[in-house]
This record gives C-alpha cells, structure tokens and sequence, in this order.
C-alpha cells in the first residue's frame, strides 16, 4: 500500500451515520472551520431509503445494508447473531423503522451515576429538545424548530389499533408520548418522517451543510486506522493508503461495531493482544471492544381471519396503487414506518419498563427465517436493558480482515427470564378480546408452548434476533475504571485529539431504540470541541 497526503481539514469525522451527520453539521456551522465526513457507504440516492415503508426493500437488497455475523452464540442454539447496520450515508437512520424513542430518564441519569455527571437526564434533555422539530408537542419535554423532524402518522393500520386495544384490555396504560414524563403504556410511535417522507440524519443535517461550503463529504471510502504523532491523532489513512490531516481533531462515528475495530487497527486497546497481533500500542485500553450490548426480540405472531395485513401490497395492481396515492398525496400504506405502534411494560418484578414492543401489521422473518406467507400480525417483546455482554476483537493488523464479533446475546439468565416474561405477556395480548377475534391461529411460538416454560425459553433460542442497537463498546467513564474508553468530554483516555461519539460510549443502553441517542452524542461531542458546552 502506497501511502499519499491529500488535504488538511480542522475536524475530520469518520463515519457518517446518525452521530456523525450531527457532529460534522454542527462543527461546520463556523464559517472558519474545515470539515471532512468520510462514509464507508454511498450517498443516501435511493428513492427506496426515502419512502418510509419500503426500509424493508432496503433490507432486503442489502446494497445499502452492512450485515455482521456473531461466532455462533450458545444462547442462540449456536445461531450467529446477524447485526445488519447501515452502509450508507445517514447510516442506521437512512435504514431503520424511524421510531423515535429517547429512552428512559433513568438511563442517562444512571450514567451519572457511574461517574459520568454530564449525561444525567437534565443535562441531556436540553439537548434533545434543541434538536427537534416536533410537530404535536412542544413542551418541557419536546422543541419545535430544531433540524429534526419528529411527527405522528397520518392513519394507522386497523392491525395496529387493535394491539393497542388488547394490550389496554391486558392491563398496559395508554401513552400517548413515551419521551415525556412517563415511558410505561402502548400507543402509536412518533416517528422520524416529514410530510410522509423518511427524515434522516443526512437529510436533517448536511443537506443545509453541504451549502456552507466548507463541509467535504467523503462517500464510497473506508478507513484502515487514525495517525498518531506520539499520543496526539493527527488524522486517517484510508485503506487506499490515502492519508487526511486533521489540524484539530479526529471524531469516529463508525458506530459500535467500526469503532472499536478501528481503534484497535490504530493501536488504542488491550496492548497485550495487540502486541500479538503485530500492532505497535499507542494506548492500553482494554475496555475496547469489549461491553458489546444489543436489544434483541422475539416474534410472536398469529395468523388472521381477514386478508387484512400488509401481506401483498407490495406486488402486482396493488403496489402500483400504492405508489400512485403516496406520490400523489404523500399518504397511503407506504408512508407508514409499518412499526407503527408498540410500548413499554414492566415485567419480572421491574420497577420500570423493561420490555418495549415492536408491532408490525404483517407476519415477519429474518435474514435467516423465511416468514409464513399468511395473513397476520407480529408482537416483538424486545429486552430493553440486558446483563448480557460480548465483544468486538480485530484478528488481524490487516484491515480489510474482519474482527471476532460475540454479541453474548442472551447469555445471562436473567436476561432469559425477562425474555420469557415478555413474551407471556405478549401472549396475553393476543388472548385479549380485541386481538383475539381477529386470529385465527397462533403461528409462533406453537400452540401449547404457553404451558412449559422451557418450550418458550426454546423458543427464544431458535428465533430471537436483533434490534439492531449495537452499543457499548468503547464505554464513557472516568479514567480510574480500566474498563472506560472516553471520559465525559468523549476524549479518548490518555490521548489527544481524539474523540468517540456514537452508541459506542453508551455505558449501559438505553431502554428503546437508538437513533435519537445518537444523533444527541454526535451532537454533543461537537458542543464540547467547540467550547458551547463543558463536560464538569
């Protein structure tokens, strides 16, 4: 590989997802100061990533979709723990369902507690709402004119009205905001969409600073490592052998299956492991990599009297009638985000939430579980705070060699039984009047496995997938806990100029899905650079 100097830039940002479009949006927005995002993926021009409902085509091409593959987990019935992440600018946010959930106060205020006073909610919830743009609350809660857009749908599917009468009659309160003062309840989702269209974070944040001028977005280009000059990073090489200054800063937001593996190419974690390796170590921070966490899910569907699910829409006169009203009126089927509502419930003795429920108007598969093509609907119990843990490992110096990935998915027995209550609970929603005259037979888990405990745990083992909420793996927290990455200003420990700011630094996860947390990070992380806000 022959290394070549190109440009110099202030603040380099690797990776541009969720956290990194806000990051470099936001340090752009002096005049003075020179920003480079580079993406691995391409830019976000497919029309399929814009219309909210076809995500699932996405998916389903995988042109835009980064799949991870876990060894095979034990917990898993020796099933790989397939992760699919965003590769495209906009990252997870240009392929996800566009439910926006913040998670709980007690998340952030948890992180404070661990040594982190920075993140507590009250300092967090500033920066939410200055970020929003909602367009049914504004409150102590919720903001109105920030860059990201947050709305209710327009009609929701009759499927989902119904799992929300059930879980009602199954003893769950309404809610009708899960990011206000109370997460507990069902009710429709607030999703990432504007005027029927998906809001990403590219769209939110570098279509208006792509204009500024002094923003390079960088797209179809992988990083190999950070450059270092002792202990001070002074940009990237890519895997071409092309190298970046960075005259300022260098952020990574590759996001927590990337990052660490980045950092660990670079020299930054266990010295002892990298030695090994043939990687000289510029820091001994062994937490990196390690903490991997991941909310995992698993389906409970039934099959329906009615063809009334989503089943078909997508192909022959339908789909083309589909497409016709949405891009007439912006309305229809294929401007629902399709996860249209859910909730949060508090099972195995919690004290708060510990379950969230993904409901789709349709039975569903994997990528390694074709579904039953019948008509129906889909219950996701998803464990919302997990003891599990893994680990994201390079086994090579060699960039282009993947790392050992372990999500430890299920792994912790508690997280077992949680699961299976989630999943009673569940299934006590489908017995409830307004879902049960609509089923006409259980499809998962089988009839009768209600009954033994076991066959439910089973269950979980051969089904549950992920949420695709990677986190964890270069953990925030103060310098004496050997496990910490990055303090609270996001500096990387022991070096400078050097900064993490995606999932990667959640200590713990937070309870719902991820994006809002980590266009909040991004966000934040560039505040901190540049000086608007202290991490004391």
């Amino acid at each position: 590989m022959i290394e070549r100097v190109a440009d110099a830039f202030d603040y380099i940002v690797v990776g541009g997802g969720s956290s990194g479009c806000a990051a470099a949006a936001r340090l752009c927005e002096n005049p003075k100061n020179r920003v480079l995002l580079i993406e691995g993926g391409r830019r976000d021009r497919s029309p399929w990533i814009h219309i909210p409902a076809t995500f699932f085509k996405v998916l389903e091409r995988g042109r835009d979709v980064l799949l991870y593959e876990s060894e095979p987990e034990p917990a898993l019935n020796g099933r790989k723990a397939i992760v699919p992440q965003g590769g495209v600018l906009g990252g997870g946010s240009s392929v996800n369902a566009m439910v926006y959930i913040r998670g709980a106060a007690a998340d952030y205020d948890s992180w404070a507690q661990m040594g982190n006073r920075a993140w507590s909610y009250d300092r967090v919830l500033p920066a939410f709402r200055a970020l929003e743009d909602n367009a049914r609350l504004s409150d102590e809660y919720h903001g109105v004119g920030g860059p990201l857009h947050v709305s209710d749908l327009a009609a929701g599917h009759a499927l989902s009205k119904a799992f929300i009468a059930a879980a009602r009659e199954a003893g769950l309160p309404a809610n009708a905001d899960f990011n206000g003062a109370a997460q507990e309840g069902v009710g429709f989702y607030q999703t990432t969409t504007y005027r029927g269209r998906r809001w990403s974070a590219a769209t939110a944040f570098l279509r208006e600073a792509e204009r500024r001028g002094n923003l390079t977005v960088l797209t179809g280009r992988r990083c190999a490592r950070v450059a270092f000059d002792g202990r001070r990073a002074t940009g990237v090489v890519l895997e071409d052998g092309t190298t970046y200054r960075a005259t300022g800063e260098t952020i990574l937001c590759a996001g927590a299956l990337e990052t660490p593996r980045l950092l660990q190419l670079s020299g930054i974690g266990d010295g002892k492991a990298l030695a090994e390796l043939g990687v000289g170590c510029v820091a001994d921070l062994p937490g990196v990599g390690e903490n991997y966490q991941d909310h995992f899910e698993t389906p409970v569907q039934a099959e329906i009297h009615e063809p009334i699910s989503l089943l078909g829409h997508d192909k022959g006169v339908r789909a083309v009638w589909h497409m016709a009203k949405y891009l007439l009126q912006r309305k229809g089927v294929l401007a629902s985000n399709v996860v249209e509502c859910g909730g949060f419930a508090r099972v195995a003795g919690a004290d708060a939430p510990n379950i969230q429920f993904h409901v789709l108007p349709l039975v569903v598969g994997f990528v390694d579980r074709i579904p039953e093509p019948v008509h129906g609907v889909t219950i996701n119990p998803c464990l919302l705070r997990p003891r599990s843990r893994g680990s994201v490992k390079i086994v090579s110096a060699d960039p282009r060699v993947k790392a050992r990935f372990r999500s430890g998915a299920l792994s912790h027995p508690m997280d077992m039984h949680a699961q299976i209550c989630g999943v009673e609970l569940a299934l006590k929603i489908f017995e409830s009047p307004s879902l049960k005259r609509l089923v006409k037979r259980r499809i998962l888990p089988e009839p009768g496995a209600e009954a033994d405990r076991d066959a439910l745990a089973e269950h979980i083992r051969s089904t549950s997938k992920t949420v695709f909420h990677p986190s964890g793996t270069c953990k925030m927290g103060p310098l004496e806990d050997r496990s910490a990455v990055v303090g609270q200003n996001l500096a990387v420990h022991g070096l400078a100029a050097l900064r993490v700011a995606d999932a990667s630094i959640m200590p713990t996860l937070v309870s719902g899905n991820t994006n809002a947390a980590a266009i909040m990070i991004g966000a934040r992380c560039a505040d901190f650079i540049l000086g608007r806000e202290t991490a004391a």
